[in-house]
């Protein structure tokens, strides 16, 4: 048996994917990796590529009452009993947090029990789990070039970019090729883990302003809330679009590098993914993210030229419907926003992040390893 590596992450699909790249990197080179979160690990179709998974206690904050607090903090203190019982038992040569309230008890553990600990914030603005976390931690590795970890703790970040899974890396390989005119234009639209139904209730309606020429064009695939399905289906039905629905999609990474024109939020792993594949995207931030770290991260890819963001109180039925069609009419202007959205991604990022666990687990820091010293 190799040394241990405890890796920790919240239970959605933006914490879990990148945690379970670093995992299975890891343990190709040898440790085990096992994994603590607050839920089942395996909903969103990928099994933990590691050796174990762990159920943690944690609560998210609530409400500001006294009573939620005091709920909060019960809950909070009794998942770091627990993550301390599991240090104790797997001894852990170092515990990487991926965001999320569920890191909060076995990365405080980590730090009461003296484990190296490395916090991994994925989007532009640091999330306020790894705020609280940030002080106590040996090293912030950062996701997106321009991340605020440096309001936290400056000297301790490292870029290592987000790690993408094997299948994005996979997809990379396939190049982007512009739709000709009269062609199928495959479009794809997602909504994470938050916001589908806004495009559930926009989209049809958008759809039926165009001309009927663009709508035979299209080949939509799309994402809608379980309850949602049905009533999207007719409508899309109704107006005569070609469309595959579902709540979630296990192949996604095939499905962007399948698609003409990507329309999601801007979650940090979807922007990261996007520049992975080098995909053009109509990106939507969702607008109740504490802090508006989806917009901060969509202006990576807008930087770039790789995406056209829009607010979604700006995204109208009548100013979607008229983008998307000068969009399809502009295959040229896809495929140059293509190449620019393949210009910013990391495939290596799992690489030096892994590189860089192990320096910790040498007992290296972050000063060290922008020097150079992570061999």
């Amino acid at each position: 048996m190799g040394e241990t590596i405890l890796i920790t992450a919240g239970g959605t699909g933006g914490h879990l994917f990148p945690a379970y790249a670093l995992a299975a990197e890891l343990e190709r080179r040898g440790y085990d990796v096992d994994l603590a979160t607050d839920e089942r690990a395996d909903k969103y179709g990928e099994r933990f590529p590691g050796r174990e998974v762990h159920v943690i206690q944690s609560e998210t904050l609530r409400g500001r009452s006294p009573l939620a607090l005091m709920r909060t903090a019960f809950r909070l203190g009794r998942g770091t009993l627990q993550a301390l019982s599991l240090i104790r038992r797997t001894k852990p040569k170092a515990i990487i947090g991926f965001g999320g309230y569920p890191t909060f008890p076995p990365m405080f553990a980590g730090f009461l029990a003296g484990v190296p600990t490395i916090l991994h914030e994925a989007n532009a603005v640091m999330g306020r789990a790894n705020r609280m976390l940030a002080g106590r931690v040996k090293v912030v590795a950062l996701g997106l070039s321009g991340g605020s970890g440096g309001t936290v703790a400056p000297e301790k970040n490292v870029i290592t970019g987000n790690p993408v899974r094997p299948a994005v890396l996979a997809a990379m390989g396939k190049a982007y090729a512009a739709p000709k005119a009269g062609e199928e234009f495959r479009l794809l639209i997602f909504g994470g883990s938050q916001g589908a139904r806004f495009f559930s209730e926009m989209v049809p309606e958008a759809l039926g302003m165009l001309d009927d020429a663009h709508r035979r064009q299209l080949a939509l695939t799309m994402q809608a809330r379980a309850e949602d399905l049905e009533n999207v289906r007719d409508r899309l039905a109704s107006i005569g679009i070609k469309a595959e629905l579902a709540p979630f999609f296990t192949d996604m990474a095939e499905r962007i590098a399948d698609a003409h024109l990507v329309v999601c939020r801007s979650g940090a792993m979807s922007v990261t993914e996007l520049g992975v594949i080098g995909r053009p995207a109509i990106l939507v931030p969702f607008p109740h993210a504490l802090d508006h770290d989806q917009a901060l991260n969509a202006s990576v890819l807008k930087k770039a030229g790789g995406a056209w963001p829009v607010a979604q109180a700006e995204l109208t039925p009548a100013r979607f419907a008229e983008t998307l069609a000068q969009l399809m009419d502009e295959p040229e202007r896809l495929a140059k926003a293509a190449d620019a959205a393949g210009s910013v991604g990391e495939p290596g990022a799992v690489i030096r992040l892994a590189d860089l666990a192990e320096h910790v687990c040498r007992g290296g820091d972050a000063k060290d390893f922008d020097k150079g010293d992570n061999s």
